[in-house]
């Protein structure tokens, strides 16, 4: 099988998962924390939407499959517990308001690395202009990035073409955004005409659903 536009993390772990059999195989050196694992992380807090707990902790573990660096795991951690609180109803001040904690003590004892809470605890994004903010690949960039738009907004469209227009791994930050925008907007936000353009865009619905099925909700 051919792949393409495949990242350099994901094939290393790849490699070593072909080689060891560990599905624990993404490199855990910090030039590895890369967005990968951000970018495909919705699925996760879908399935486990009854528990703010099991969302963030499986959120984490669904990097160290192909991105094992503490900046890239702790990323999906937190960004894991905003989509729970998206899907379930929280304003855009709780989301953004700080480290979200619903419960008031998950993070206290399960602290996240000095990197993200430097990143999100203050809120220093959202008064930055956007030549200040980069979409790059490195997952810290794409996470601000994705917060600096989904504050600085207030629709789902406008918010995406803020970040896809800060151009460099546009597309990535794009997709990281829409789980956010999209958990927080609603499906009736997000514009058709995008929509129809998706291949078997009707997947989404059904793959959906049987995370729904799954959740036991």
């Amino acid at each position: 099988a051919e792949c393409f536009d495949i990242g350099m993390t994901v094939q290393s772990a790849l490699e070593n998962y072909l080689y060891t059999g560990n599905p624990e195989s993404g490199p855990t050196d910090k030039y590895s924390a890369g967005n990968g694992s951000l970018m495909r992380l919705a699925p996760v807090p879908i399935r486990y939407i009854s528990d703010f707990a099991q969302a963030v902790e499986f959120s984490g573990k669904s990097s160290i499959t192909t991105h094992g660096s503490i900046e890239a795991i702790d990323a999906c951690r937190y960004f894991g517990g905003l989509l729970w609180g998206a899907l379930n109803g929280a304003s855009k001040d709780d989301l953004l308001n700080g480290i979200y904690d619903p419960t008031g003590t998950y993070w206290a004892g399960n602290p996240l690395c000095s990197s993200i809470v430097d990143l999100v605890e203050n809120g220093g994004y959202k008064t930055k202009n956007s030549n200040e903010i980069r979409g790059s690949g490195y997952v810290l960039h794409s996470l601000e990035a994705v917060l600096w738009a989904f504050y600085n907004s207030s629709s789902f469209e406008e918010g995406l073409l803020k970040v896809v227009n800060l151009g460099e791994d546009g597309d990535t930050t794009g997709c990281i955004y829409g789980q956010l925008a999209g958990a927080f907007y609603g499906e009736k936000q997000v514009p058709i005409r995008w929509v129809d353009k998706v291949k078997f865009n009707h997947m989404f619905y059904l793959k959906a659903q049987e995370l729904l099925d799954l959740s036991g909700i």
